[in-house]
């Protein structure tokens, strides 16, 4: 089945927190206190705050879908300004996940390809991320990308400070 990219709609609140929470809970729990993971899945991924984040016209959230299921989402919010990336129009990719049964097998960076266009639909001249210092797959991926690392940004998850490579990827 070829996989299909669309704009997420105040319907998706309910899936999305669902899938989010899990694929966040699925890249980091092992390495991370469960009180902490579980302070910041309530946090970050309930629905109420996907509906907000959904309602904002100032992001786009990307559904990528195999089937009908969810496989992978990516989140964008525009004039997201960080120290670390000089740029008139910067756009950050807020949230990118892809289901692990979909690593390797091209939605990835089909899902990438299409925030970009995203960002560029905006205007954005750079696109830029935050990424956990020690997701080592995540950060080759997005060197593949052509995304460099310009900074570092701190993240916290339930009671833990953690250090965030900030990269990002201009746009021509």
């Amino acid at each position: 089945m070829r996989p299909h990219i669309r704009a997420a709609t105040s319907d998706d609140a309910v899936a999305l927190s669902r899938f989010a929470r899990d694929a966040f809970h699925d890249t980091f729990a092992a390495d991370n206190a469960p009180g902490d993971m579980e302070a910041y899945l309530r946090e970050a991924f309930s629905p109420e705050r996907q509906a907000a984040e959904l309602a904002d016209p100032h992001r786009c959230c990307l559904l990528a879908t195999v089937g009908g299921d969810l496989a992978g989402y990516a989140s964008l919010m525009q004039d997201a300004a960080h120290p670390a990336v000089v740029a008139a129009h910067p756009v950050e990719l807020e949230r990118f996940y892809v289901a692990r049964a979909w690593h390797g097998r091209g939605l990835a960076a089909l899902l990438m390809q299409t925030a970009v266009g995203q960002a560029r639909a905006w205007g954005t001249d750079v696109v830029w991320l935050g990424v956990w210092e020690r997701n080592a797959r995540a950060i080759r991926f997005y060197e593949k990308q052509g995304y460099e690392t310009v900074g570092a940004q701190t993240f916290r998850l339930g009671s833990d400070l953690q250090r965030d490579c900030v990269m990002r990827v201009r746009l021509a």
